[in-house]
């Protein structure tokens, strides 16, 4: 069993950055591949990036690529996500989740995770 909790999220304005921090519970974390999703407002949950267990690889959404990083520390247990030259258009609510540990492969479907957070808000003013 793994439990998450997400912090990190607020109002910035747009081109500003922000770090998500996703700081998990549960013996099997570190063995967790990992991903961050995004709920925009009025819009269905969408894939943002996921990294393995050993962090060796990542995967990101076209829509992030090149201005999101997922990394992790796993002696810490948090998963984070560094945003950066932020949009308006990613004003969403953001989740961390964890596929149980014998599903190693990184998925961007939400359905591949077993276990989420709660979210953070994130707003991108102009």
């Amino acid at each position: 069993q793994v439990q998450l909790v997400e912090s990190g999220g607020g109002l910035v304005q747009a081109g500003g950055s922000l770090r998500l921090s996703c700081a998990a519970s549960g013996r099997t974390f570190s063995r967790s591949v990992m991903g961050w999703f995004r709920r925009p407002p009025g819009k269905e949950r969408e894939f943002v990036a996921a990294i393995t267990w050993g962090g060796g690889s990542t995967v990101y959404a076209d829509s992030v690529k090149g201005r999101f990083t997922i990394s992790r520390d796993n002696a810490r247990n948090t998963v984070y996500l560094q945003m950066n030259s932020l949009k308006r258009e990613d004003t969403a609510v953001y989740y961390c989740a964890a596929r149980r540990s014998d599903r190693v492969a990184l998925t961007t479907t939400a359905g591949g995770y077993d276990y989420w957070g709660q979210g953070t808000q994130v707003t991108v003013s102009s």
